[in-house]
């Protein structure tokens, strides 16, 4: 079940990059498995910051919006119910990363704002995947709750 898992996790990253036809970014990998691409190579003193559009949040797709409401909507459902399934948890999380990454047809500054707030999200559902430890287990699913706070915050 791990290694399905972990095949998944590696498999959303994948899409992400080819779905959003970034040809000319670099890759990083992470923990020897999973390959990240960063559309925006950054110094050592630059930071990823999402940033707001002027004062206004960005707008996101409507065809992405429903996988990140579902999304959300798993995540509260496993909060509220006191689940300890996390494997099933990062399992319906990344089919719906799936579902956002075949939806996206963003481009621009708000598709890289999106990838801001998306990679650390992904990165987030796989460490989840492998997580071997119920402390970090629960951090990371709070972790992915504040996410969806900071989503909130810069999307619409």
């Amino acid at each position: 079940m791990k290694i399905n898992i972990s095949i998944l996790s590696v498999l959303a990253v994948s899409l992400v990059l080819v779905s959003c036809g970034n040809k000319s970014a670099d890759s990083t990998t992470i923990e020897g498995e999973m390959t990240v691409q960063q559309e925006n190579p950054l110094d050592e003193q630059q930071v990823d910051v999402l940033e707001l559009n002027g004062n206004e949040r960005w707008m996101v797709n409507e065809e992405m919006k429903p996988c990140i409401s579902k999304s959300e909507e798993i995540l509260k459902d496993y909060i509220a119910s006191d689940l300890s399934d996390y494997e099933l948890l990062a399992q319906q999380l990344n089919e719906e990363i799936r579902g956002l990454i075949k939806s996206c047809t963003m481009e621009g500054k708000s598709h890289e704002e999106l990838h801001k707030w998306l990679h650390p999200y992904m990165e987030k559902i796989n460490q989840l995947s492998k997580s071997q430890d119920k402390a970090k287990t629960s951090a990371l699913v709070s972790e992915l709750q504040q996410s969806f706070q900071t989503y909130h915050q810069y999307f619409q």
